[in-house]
């Protein structure tokens, strides 16, 4: 009896020790898996913003005075020259005041004259003379003021540029506060749009954007930064941009609306690929190699692009991030590395099929 039961014993240790040796060997076959380096990547995140053409020189027309319009002399969307006549305004009193202007300066200098010849006979005093002298630079004075008071009754064009609609017509009477026109120079234009606080240090003079009309030329343009406002707006925590474009053929307008793209560089991330990201009950996660095992690592997603995704997590550079075998793994599992299986190229020879092979396939 005792022998049987010492028998039992030997026989349950050796299945036991088998079971042990067997459940050793299953925890720890390693799993084989293909890892990649991670990369770091700038993450560049595209806005849009809407943005407003003006014109680089702008301004509009007033005439200097007031008075009756005797003559229009430009049609809207005419091209004009600086300094070109743009209105005529009644101009009778002007030119009268410009003509006695002239007769009080030929007085003063005939007087000052017939002083002068008499200067050396003693009959006329120093002060006399004097006093002819100033006579007529005050009557030269008052002649340059009634021509300039002339040349107002003239609108005229401040700089070389297209000028618009006018709704003022011959015979119509205007002051200084009548509006006559809009003119623009209009060859370059700027493109105004709100950008976030976020990328005030990013978009600086000399950056270049990409804008597109809404008028349906979407062609994209590049347009050059030319200043930024000094300020950020407190309810909109935006700052305003201006960039430039050229209006080559003049296709466009001042106060069109453009659609204006630009990158905004956060950060640079870790960039792995798409495949490598895990999705459990806790949110995403990755795993990396540490010492031949596999450690998780959760991640968060930023962007994605061309088949990565731009992740925030604890990596760092020389990181080996696990692409294939994620399923079968566990935090802390032993894993082996292996390279991905590349099929060989096959040698293949064509040739055009003889008799037999057509009778056979027949057949």
């Amino acid at each position: 009896m005792d022998f049987l039961n010492r028998s039992v014993g030997l026989f349950g240790a050796v299945i036991l020790a088998a079971c042990s040796s067997e459940s050793s060997e299953v925890r720890e076959e390693a799993v084989p898996v293909v890892a990649e380096e991670v990369r770091f990547l700038p993450d560049r995140e595209e806005v849009e913003a809407i943005g407003t053409a003006r014109a680089v020189t702008s301004a509009e027309i007033y005439p200097e005075g007031a008075g009756r319009v005797t003559s229009v002399m430009f049609s809207a969307g005419d091209f004009v020259r600086s300094g070109q006549p743009l209105l005529q305004l009644e101009a009778r009193q002007e030119q009268l005041a410009v003509e006695a202007a002239r007769v009080q300066v030929l007085e003063a200098q005939q007087l000052l004259g017939r002083y002068r010849r008499i200067e050396d006979t003693g009959a006329i005093s120093e002060s006399q003379i004097e006093a002819g002298e100033t006579a007529l630079a005050s009557a030269q004075v008052m002649l340059r003021q009634a021509q300039a008071e002339l040349a107002d009754r003239v609108v005229r064009a401040p700089f070389s540029g297209h000028i618009g609609l006018t709704e003022i017509d011959p015979g119509d009477r205007v002051s200084d506060a009548t509006p006559i026109a809009q003119i623009d120079q209009r060859s370059r234009l700027y493109i105004d749009f709100p950008a976030p606080e976020e990328v005030f240090a990013t978009l600086r003079k000399g950056e270049v954007v990409q804008v597109s009309a809404f008028s349906g030329q979407n062609d994209p343009i590049k347009a050059r930064i030319v200043s930024t406002d000094s300020r950020i707006t407190s309810d909109t925590r935006n700052f305003t941009v201006r960039a430039a474009i050229a209006n080559s053929g003049d296709r466009f307008r001042p106060g069109m609306s453009f659609r204006v793209m630009f990158a905004r560089n956060d950060a640079t991330r870790a960039a792995v690929a798409e495949e490598a990201i895990v999705w459990g009950g806790k949110g995403s996660h990755l795993f990396v190699v540490r010492e031949g095992n596999a450690a998780r690592i959760p991640v968060t997603i930023t962007s994605r692009r061309n088949g990565l995704a731009l992740v925030d997590g604890a990596l760092k550079a020389g990181d080996r991030v696990i692409v294939e075998g994620v399923q079968k793994i566990r935090d802390g599992q032993e894993i082996r590395l292996v390279r991905p299986v590349i099929a060989p190229e096959a040698d293949v020879e064509l040739r055009e099929p003889s008799k037999t092979d057509v009778e056979n396939d027949g057949g």
